[in-house]
């Protein structure tokens, strides 16, 4: 009976957030009576290496993520909000050593790491002090001597890019 009790009190103390309009449990802070649309073109891959498929697969999380968390419609061009930009980075390299934990002893090799860099540029048509034009980067460390980079890979730059992905939206729509 206490849950229940708990449970009512909470539903209204959230019912006063519902009709805010510009704050969500997703994250954004849109005001969807001027802004329904988002526009995301396709990031370039100006890296220069990496997987072929690199720019569609950042993309493509891109715009999901918009989609699962706002109520934003995605649109080909000319959106309320638009998104563009490339990859500038896509590097492996080895980090200095790491110690065991066991012992003072050195490892031989140390952990590799895969970063990967993205410039965006954000435009706000209905309010131009939300723009702006800026870098984002993450990594991923592994471990060379327990997996090849070539078999993980694929699960780094999911990683990475679920990480890239989360720092813009809420660069642009949460205005963190």
């Amino acid at each position: 009976m206490k849950l229940m009790n708990k449970c009512f009190y909470l539903f209204l103390l959230l019912i006063p957030l519902n009709g805010c309009g510009i704050y969500s449990f997703t994250g954004d802070s849109i005001d969807y009576t001027q802004v329904n649309t988002i526009s995301i073109s396709t990031f370039y891959n100006d890296a220069g290496n990496g997987p072929p498929n690199l720019n569609q697969t950042f993309t493509e999380a891109l715009r999901d993520y918009y989609v699962r968390n706002s109520k934003l419609k995605l649109t080909e061009s000319n959106g309320d909000l638009q998104l563009e930009g490339s990859i500038t980075r896509y590097e492996t390299r080895l980090q200095a050593p790491v110690s065991s934990s066991t012992n003072d002893d050195i490892n031989d090799a140390g952990l590799e790491r895969l970063t990967i860099s993205v410039k965006a540029k954000y435009v706000n048509t209905t309010d131009d002090t939300f723009d702006f034009d800026k870098s984002f980067s993450f990594y991923a460390d592994y471990d060379p001597n327990k997996n090849s980079f070539i078999s993980i890979e694929d699960q780094l730059i999911e990683e990475i890019t679920d990480q890239l992905v989360i720092d813009i939206f809420n660069a642009s729509v949460a205005n963190w």
